[in-house]
C-alpha cells in the first residue's frame, strides 16, 4: 500500500524546510538532499522558518536546536500547536550529542533527530523514512476521510427514504383505520413502527458523526421557533401515548447562537427520552429559563421514573444502558444522551442534569455576541 502510493505521487517533489544559523550547513545539507530530488526551503532563524510556512507547507523539517532566537523547541512547540502544522515530522539537528536535550527536544514533538557532522546515509535513510510515513498517515487520513463521507452520504440520504415510508404508512394507517382487515392493519402498523425505529437510528447516527467531526457553523436562531418545530413531530407519538407536551408561548421569542439541526437534535432526543419512558397521564414541560450570565436556558423536564445514582454516573456516555425501561418497547442505542452532552459542547453551550424527580436537563446555549 505505502509503495504504490508513494510511486503515484512521486511526481510531485517533496519540499523540505531546513532551519539552521550556519550557511555552510544549509549548503551541504542542499547538496546532499538536492541529490534526492527535493525541494529546500532554507531559514536560518526560528522565526524566519516560522515566517516561512505561513506561505510553505513543508513535507519535512530538519530544525537545529540552537538558534540565535527562538531555540528550536520553541520553534516545534509553535508548530505543534498549529492545526494545519501538527503533523508535519520533524527531524532535529542537534551539534552535542546532549542526551537530556535531545530528550526534550523529541517531547515537544520531534520525531527523530541527527548529530552533525552529518552522515550522508544515515540522513537520507531517515529523511526517507520520515516522508514515507508521512505519505502513508496523510493516505489512511484521506481513506478514512473518505470512508466517513460516504458513509453520511448514505446515511441521509437512508433517512430521508425512511421519513417518506414512515409518512406514507401514518397516512395509510389514519385513512384505512376501520376499513381494512385486521391482519392488514397490523402489518401496516409493523411497518410504520419499524420506520420510526429506524429513523432514530440514522438521526443518531448522523449526530454522532456530526459531533464526532467537530464541525458546526453556528448562527442567530429563534430557540422558540426550533421548539415549535420539533414538539410538532413529537405530538403524535405523545398522543398515542397519552402523554402531554407544555411548550412555550410562541410568541415568547429568544435568539440563540447555535448550529439549527444540533439544537433540533438536542431537543428532539430529549423530548423523545422522556416519551418512551414515561407512563400515560405524565407530561413533558419545555420552559425558558433565567440565565444570570446572560445567556439563554432551556429546562426541559418530565414526571416520569428518572434515573437511579449509578445512572447518573453514566448517563453521558456512549452507548450507556440505564435503568429505566421503555414503557412502549421501543429500542434505545445508547446514544441519544451522549449526543446531546456532545453537541452543547460543541456549539458552546452546556447540559445538566437537574436534582428531583423525574428527568430534568437544564440546557444553556450561547446568545450572539456572545463575548465566551
Amino acid at each position: 500500500m505505502i509503495n504504490s502510493h508513494m510511486a503515484h505521487s512521486a511526481s510531485r517533489k517533496p519540499t523540505l524546510l531546513v532551519v539552521d544559523d550556519h550557511e555552510e550547513n544549509i549548503q551541504m545539507l542542499a547538496v546532499i538532499l538536492a541529490f534526492m530530488g527535493y525541494d529546500l526551503v532554507p531559514a536560518m532563524s526560528g522565526q524566519e522558518a516560522l515566517d516561512r510556512m505561513v506561505h510553505t507547507s513543508p513535507d519535512l523539517i530538519l530544525l537545529d536546536i540552537i538558534l540565535p532566537d527562538l531555540d528550536g523547541i520553541e520553534v516545534c512547540n509553535r508548530i505543534r500547536q498549529n492545526p494545519a502544522w501538527r503533523d508535519i515530522p520533524i527531524i532535529f539537528l542537534s551539534a552535542a550529542d546532549d542526551k537530556n536535550l535531545i530528550v526534550k527536544a523529541l517531547e515537544s514533538g520531534g520525531m527523530d533527530y541527527i548529530t552533525k557532522p552529518f552522515n550522508k546515509a544515515e540522513l537520507l535513510s531517515r529523511v526517507r523514512t520520515h516522508l514515507n510515513l508521512k505519505e502513508a498517515r496523510d493516505h489512511l487520513a484521506e481513506l478514512a476521510s473518505d470512508k466517513d463521507e460516504m458513509l453520511r452520504i448514505l446515511a441521509h440520504d437512508f433517512k430521508n427514504h425512511v421519513a417518506g415510508a414512515e409518512m406514507s404508512t401514518s397516512l395509510l394507517i389514519g385513512r384505512l383505520e376501520g376499513i381494512a382487515d385486521e391482519r392488514s392493519a397490523r402489518l401496516l402498523q409493523n411497518v410504520n413502527s419499524t420506520s420510526t425505529r429506524m429513523l432514530q437510528f440514522l438521526k443518531n447516527f448522523l449526530a454522532n458523526h456530526q459531533v464526532l467531526s467537530g464541525s458546526m457553523d453556528l448562527q442567530p436562531l429563534n430557540l422558540s421557533q426550533v421548539i415549535q418545530h420539533v414538539v410538532a413531530e413529537a405530538e403524535p407519538m405523545a398522543t398515542a401515548k397519552g402523554i402531554r407536551i407544555i411548550a412555550p408561548d410562541p410568541a415568547e421569542t429568544s435568539v440563540i447562537f447555535a448550529h439549527l439541526d444540533g439544537v433540533r437534535q438536542v431537543i428532539e432526543n430529549l423530548i423523545s427520552n422522556s416519551l418512551k419512558f414515561c407512563a400515560s397521564g405524565s407530561e413533558v414541560r419545555i420552559e425558558f429559563v433565567k440565565h444570570p450570565l446572560g445567556r439563554q436556558s432551556l429546562r426541559i423536564s418530565d414526571t416520569g421514573p428518572g434515573f437511579t445514582e449509578e445512572d447518573r454516573v453514566k448517563l453521558f456516555e456512549r452507548y450507556a444502558r440505564l435503568s429505566a425501561k421503555a414503557t412502549g418497547g421501543e429500542p434505545g442505542s445508547g446514544l441519544g444522551l451522549f449526543i446531546v452532552k456532545k453537541m452543547m459542547h460543541t456549539m458552546g453551550g452546556s447540559v445538566e442534569l437537574e436534582a428531583g424527580k423525574g428527568a430534568s436537563f437544564l440546557l444553556t446555549f450561547q446568545r450572539p455576541n456572545d463575548p465566551s
